[in-house]
């Protein structure tokens, strides 16, 4: 399962990816192999590459480069470039359910020949759709972006030494039936304001541009809203976390950090949820004191989403991916057509070519 000398290509089409697959190039560099990244569409920026990372700027330099494998924090790849297609998910299941009323985190599309899951609540059900449909594999390794969750930053932008206030971060997903963003404007303002905790504000990159102005308006001494590729200084940075139904709630939790979320749309007791937005300063209060229940139901379920902790998911992954490349694909089923989604993955990239199929 060697590493040196094999070809990785990172696949991402949002900003936030880069800090989802970091972690693994630094693992694949340091076993000495190549990496190389491709940008799907307008909404990644190249310009958070570092000098240090190789862009290919086309399908046709990612077919001449030949990757040996391929890792996706998203929900596609295309068919028609080579490698063993990982898919490593964008985030954990938040409970989203999809315009079919389907759990979008367990959509199966055919598009990967593996899936590296996070911890037993994403593996069992994978598990099964692997056994249904017989055309990828499945690998609990733990997900790669947390590693770096899991080691303390000699020096981080979001904490300032001086100010001993609580700090509050909220972030909020871009849906609008899901998002707390506007219902809770008048209450952050309001909180803000007043002084009594710093806040943090980080949005989904897809979040509208009337709300961001919204509440960049709102910056001063005691809010700060962020826009960054990589969130994981502003969890650690953070006491408690107000929310609704974005995924990025669970990363915060594996800190054994308390949130409180607005309409939730899958309340459990690991979260402290309210539908009445004048009690949200009265939750936040109640989180900062860190209840024991409500941190007993924390921790249980931190093992229940990603009990890996030594940050070493990387190396899993990149362990389960040389292993695939070893075996190759032969006992897997041929994966459906999806002629349709195929097209429009051709239409969407401009490649036209005849290849893979």
């Amino acid at each position: 399962m060697a590493t040196k000398h094999r070809r990785y290509l990172m696949y991402i089409a949002q900003n936030y990816s880069y800090a989802i697959l970091r972690p693994l190039q630094k693992v694949i560099l340091e076993q000495q192999g190549e990496v190389r990244w491709f940008l799907e569409g307008d909404e990644v920026d190249g310009k958070f590459l570092a000098n240090d990372e190789i862009r290919l700027a086309t399908i046709d330099e990612v077919n001449a480069w030949q990757p040996d494998a391929v890792f996706v924090p998203g929900n596609v790849v295309p068919d028609f470039i080579p490698g063993v297609k990982i898919g490593v998910f964008h985030g954990f299941n938040s409970g989203k359910l999809n315009r079919r009323g389907r759990e979008d985190h367990f959509e199966i599309r055919g598009c990967f020949d593996m899936y590296c899951t996070q911890g037993p609540q994403t593996t069992a059900p994978f598990l099964e759709l692997e056994k249904q449909h017989g055309f990828f594999k499945v690998k609990e390794t733990g997900w790669p972006m947390l590693d770096p969750l899991f080691n303390a930053l000699e020096v981080n932008p979001y904490v300032d030494v001086n100010d001993t206030r609580p700090t509050v971060l909220m972030c909020s997903t871009f849906s609008r039936n899901l998002t707390c963003a506007p219902l809770l404007y008048e209450q952050i303002k309001r909180m803000s304001q007043s002084g009594k905790w710093r806040w943090l504000v980080q949005f989904h990159p897809k979040m509208s541009p009337e709300i961001v102005d919204m509440y960049k308006a709102l910056q001063g001494d005691h809010l700060t809203f962020v826009e960054t590729d990589n969130v994981i200084p502003l969890l650690q940075a953070a006491d408690v976390m107000l929310c609704d139904t974005s995924s990025v709630l669970l990363m915060f939790l594996l800190q054994r950090k308390p949130v409180v979320t607005f309409r939730n749309q899958a309340p459990m007791p690991h979260l402290m949820d309210l539908d009445d937005k004048e009690k949200v300063e009265d939750a936040l209060e109640i989180a900062l004191s860190r209840p024991e229940a409500l941190m007993t139901a924390i921790e249980e379920y931190c093992q229940f989403i990603h009990p890996y902790q030594d940050g070493y998911s990387s190396e899993r992954v990149l362990a389960a991916a040389n292993e695939l490349i070893d075996q190759g694909l032969g006992g897997l089923k041929r994966k459906p057509m999806n002629l349709v989604r195929k097209f429009k993955m051709r239409k969407k990239l401009g490649y036209w070519k005849l290849g893979r199929f």
